[in-house]
Parts: structure tokens; sequence; C-alpha cells
């Protein structure tokens, strides 16, 4: 029997196992077997309108990248098709994207002059780098390192990424260089070019920023002139391809290369070549850190457009996935010429809303792609470079979160200090130390809040079986019996403070008799933590009272069972506080009892 008869006989054990296997392994056999005609023509209008969008932005990125523009076509092929066969997201759109490109000429620029053929040949060997670490962190099962950068943290990254992306572009702009990969840099270096500013330049580059960004405001102008909704968002996001189509054909039409506007020139017509990255150990390593921040940031800011984007259609992804297939996409780009990818932002919300069904829409928007390298470069060859620059100003704002500033300010002082920190240290060093700033931050926060964790003493609320904090509620309390609910899994980092806490409380309770601590919360204590509770029993146990546990956890338990605590503990393990709190106090009312009623004479 062939492989496909195994897959689509009857529905065995063997053949759904092995189906769930290839599907985990092989996302695109999970949809390409129900493929269809109505699937067909949407995923092909995705793609037509997605391509219209992808050739200004590649070249854009490429260029601010310090790569030639044709890189950034390159890097929309290829990297596209193996997204569509290893990705699980049926609407992310991969491609160079502003912030990894900024990264990228931060990381090669120290070493080789940009433009130069070795230039070129590092680019490709960082995105083979990236692609190598991405794919090994999906095999890993790595997914959850998105986790060590808080949202505070990113939006801050993205905020102060948006700004210095905007600033490197002003020079462009007004037809100087740029110069410099931080805010200080980019600014002195304008200061310092001023008198150069070519006019012609920058009356174009100023026209196409604010067509730009007049059209990002027209929906509403153009719904109440009697467009639709669906259509006057459709010239929304046309405004680029408009923006390029009418700045080249004034170059063309004005000669504008001969009064000294920059604009993107020849390019070759042929597809990307093969090439092969530079395996040279001194390069490698130098590569090696700035690969691994490329790789976080660009995964983080993927998976997390990917996963709202699936909510809305209910649809999953697989964060592990997602890791193997933005590897495969960045292993692509590295042996066809190009640069490191992940998914982008705006090429994928406009994939979405275009009605993308699958991820084929990507693969054929990479088959456009290849048409417009084939028969429509010399199109674009008076393409000015003022016209990318302020379509790259006008995207990398969109990433500006002021009102997250707010928010976060007004939430957590200790969050928007991570945020801030992470905008000036990306501001003063660049991206690279922003992003080690943000994770160094976010684990610091992590540890500083966890090994301090949040207790209550809680009482029980008159007439009911519930217990809440004393603080807050008029509860019933006893004496000789203290309820200490402890809100965080003990670990390492705060098991000293628990015992502080524990320490504290009997200081303040002479006449305390049973401690009883609530683990509802706890989901994990570790040996440190073990070594803790069993000097909090000893220390109890020396002062004539009893240590009870309530509401541990099944997985908790199963591993308390394996230390000598529990056969050591003073008192008892409860089901529930509230089984708790009706034993001691019988328990108590016996003994007191006992003490009062005299014992009964003997006879005589």
């Amino acid at each position: 029997m062939s492989l496909w008869q195994r897959l689509t006989g009857s529905d065995t054990r063997e053949q759904v196992h092995l189906r769930a296997r290839l599907a985990r392994l092989f996302p695109i056999s999970s949809w390409l077997p129900y493929y269809n005609r109505h699937l067909l023509g949407e995923d092909l209008v995705a793609a037509v309108i997605v391509t219209l969008m992808v050739i200004p932005q590649a070249l854009a990125y490429a260029i601010l990248a310090g790569l030639p523009p044709i890189t950034g076509l390159y890097a929309s092929m290829l990297p596209l098709i193996a997204y569509t066969i290893f990705g699980t997201s049926r609407t992310l759109a991969v491609g160079p994207m502003a912030i990894v490109s900024l990264m990228t000429a931060a990381a090669l620029s120290p070493l080789y002059a940009s433009g130069t053929p070795s230039y070129s040949e590092a680019a490709t060997t960082l995105a083979m780098l990236s692609g190598l670490i991405l794919a090994l962190m999906g095999l890993l099962k790595l997914g959850f390192f998105a986790n060590f950068l808080s949202h505070p943290v990113v939006s801050g990254l993205l905020t102060a990424s948006g700004v210095l992306i905007a600033a490197s572009q002003f020079a462009s702009l007004i037809g100087v260089g740029g110069g410099g990969f931080t805010l200080i840099d980019q600014l002195g270096h304008l200061i310092t070019h001023l008198a150069q500013i070519n006019w012609p330049t920058l009356l174009l580059g100023a026209s196409a920023l604010l067509f730009l960004l007049l059209m990002r405001r027209a929906g509403p102008l153009l719904r109440r002139v009697g467009l639709n909704a669906g259509a006057a968002t459709f010239l929304v996001r046309l405004g680029p391809v408009m923006a390029v189509a009418i700045t080249t054909t004034l170059s063309w039409a004005l000669d504008l290369p001969e009064h000294g506007v920059r604009v993107v020139g020849e390019i070759p017509e042929h597809l990307p070549p093969l090439s092969l990255p530079s395996f040279d150990p001194a390069l490698l390593r130098e590569l090696l850190l700035p690969a691994f921040l490329i790789s976080v940031v660009g995964f983080i800011e993927s998976v997390s457009l990917a996963q709202m984007l699936a909510a809305r259609r209910r649809e999953r992804i697989s964060p592990d996935q997602e890791l193997v297939g933005l590897g495969t996409a960045n292993l692509a780009a590295a042996i066809t010429s190009g640069m490191p990818v992940t998914g982008s932002l705006s090429r994928t919300v406009i994939n979405f809303d275009a009605g993308a069904r699958t991820p084929a829409a990507g693969s054929f928007a990479a088959l456009g792609v290849g048409l417009v390298i084939l028969f429509l470069t010399s199109l674009i060859a008076y393409l000015p470079i003022a016209t990318l620059a302020a379509s790259i100003i006008v995207s990398a704002l969109t990433l500006v979160d002021l009102p997250g500033l707010k928010r976060t300010w007004r939430y957590s002082r200790s969050d928007f200090a991570a945020m801030l920190m992470t905008i000036v240290l990306t501001f003063i060093e660049g991206v690279e130390a922003g992003v080690m700033a943000g994770v160094g931050v976010s684990l610091a926060l992590y540890l500083y809040r966890t090994s301090r964790p949040h207790t209550a003493e809680v009482g029980r609320l008159p007439g009911t079986e519930h217990f809440r904090n004393i603080q807050r509620h008029d509860a019933e309390v006893d004496d000789e019996i203290a309820l200490l609910r402890i809100d965080e899994s003990l670990y390492f980092a705060n098991a000293r403070y628990l015992e502080d806490t524990v320490y504290g409380l009997l200081a303040d309770r002479p006449n305390l008799k049973h401690m009883v601590l609530i683990c509802s919360a706890v989901n994990l204590i570790d040996a440190s933590a073990l070594e803790s509770l069993e000097a909090i029993n000893a220390r109890l146990k020396d002062s004539a009272i009893e240590l009870h546990l309530a509401e541990v956890k099944g997985p908790v338990m199963d591993r308390l069972r394996k230390s000598d605590l529990l056969d050591h503990l003073g008192g008892e393990v409860y089901l529930s506080t509230y089984a708790a709190w009706t034993d001691l106090r019988h328990r108590l009312e016996n003994a007191k009892l006992s003490q009062e009623t005299p014992p009964a004479p003997a006879d005589a």
C-alpha cells in the first residue's frame, strides 16, 4: 500500500497517527489535500495585492540594511515557499522587515563596507545563522523563550526601533548619505550634513512623505465620497504603490538623476542566483550574537502577530513549529542571495484582510515577485531612494506606541521603568543593546516579583466556607490558628522570604498553636523551597506549634511524597482550608473542655 493510500484510506489508528505525525513535520499536509478552486481564487487575489505591497517594501528594507535593492526581492521569493511548507500560520507574510533590516545593518556595517560583495556574503551568512538558530530552537521546542520578553519591554523596543528607523531615513529624504545606528549618531550626522541638502531630493521626498501620511488618513474621506469600506481600505493601502508610480514617472520625465536625485538604478533581470554563505570561523563568531538577537526579535513579532490573526478565525498555530518555519525561510534566503527575514506586520495584515485562506498565498506572491524581477525591473530603475525612505518612515512610525507608554505608566511603574530603560538603551546603544536590556530587565523583574511572593493571613467569612484576607474583609479569626495563603510557586528565589514571613507571624502571635499554609496558588516547590519548609516545620515543632498544609495540588503532592517532609510534618495535610479550620477549631475546643472538666473521683 502506498503512503498516499495509507494517508487517505480508512481512519485506522495507524493512519491517524501517521497523518498527525506528518502534519507536525510538514504542516502543509494538513491543508493541501483539501485545497480546492474556491481557496485557490481567494489566495490568488490576496497574492496579487501583497505582491504590489512587497515590491516597494522589499526594495526599501534592503536599502535600509545596506544591501543592493534587488536583495529585498530575492528575500521575498524562496523564503515564502519554504514557510508555506513548514509554517503553521495561514496568513503570515514572511520577508524583509524594518527592525530586522536595521539590526542587519548594525551587525554588518562594522565588518564590511555597505554594498560590497563581502557585505552581501555576510548578509547571507547572517540569514544562515539565524535560520539554524530558529530551526534548532524549534526542534528543541523552545517556543516558550518568547515569554522572556514582557509585553511592555517588547512595546518599548518597537517604539524605540520605530523612531530609530525613521530617523535613519531622514538623511535619504534630504539627499545626503545616512550614518549611525543610534539616535545620537543619526541626529549628529544630519546636523553636520545640513549644508549638503539636495533640494530636488528634499522636495520629492517631502512630497512623497506628505502624500503617504495623507493616504493613511484618507479612508473616512473616501467613504464619504461614496466608496464602500473595502474599496476605501484597498486604495489607502495602495498608497505606497501609487507614490512609487508617481515619483518614478516624475524622475524619468524630468531626468532627476541629473539633478543629484539618487535612484534605485538598474536591477538584474534574473531570478535569485544560488549563493553559499561564508563559513569563516571569525565571521561566524562575530555574527552569532546578532543572529541570535535577530532570531528572537523576529520570532516574537511573528508569533505574536500570527497568534492574534489565527484567533480571529478560530485557527491555531504552533510556536515551536513557527520556529522551524521561520528557520527554514531564513535558510532559503541564505542560499538565494537574500537577507534575514521574518513575519512582516504590514504585509501580514494586508494578506489577512485581502482574504488569504492558506499559506499558498505566500507562494503565489513569491511567484509574482519573480515575474516582476524578470519583466518589470526596468520600470523601477528611476525609482527615487527618497520615495523609499518616505515609505519606510511612514511604516516605522506605526511601531511607535505612545498610548502604550501612558497606559503602562498608569498601571505599573516597574513595568514602565523596564519599558523606559529599553527605549533609552536602544536610542543610545542600538537595537541589539535594547534587546539584551529588555531580556535582562524582564528576567530581573520576574525574579524580584516572585522573590517576594504575596502572602495573606486569611479568616473565615461568617456563615460561609470562604476565606479572605483579614486586611480587606471582616473575617473570623482565632488567636491559636494562623491561616497563611501563599500566592506564588515556591522556589530558590523566594524560599527564605517565606521563612521570614512565617517567623514574623510567629512573633506577632504568642498564643499560636497551629499554622496552616494554604497552597492553592502553589504550582511548584523546588528543592530549595522544600528545605525551607522542613526548616519551618522543625522550628514550629520546637515552639510546640503544629504545621499543616491545605489545598496542595496533585502534581505538588506527588513530589512531596518523594521527600521526607510529609513523614516528619508536625500536623496534617487537608483537602480544603475549611476542612482545616473546622478540624483544628474542634480539636482546640475539645482540648479546652478536657482542661476545664475535672476528672471523675475514683471508686472507693
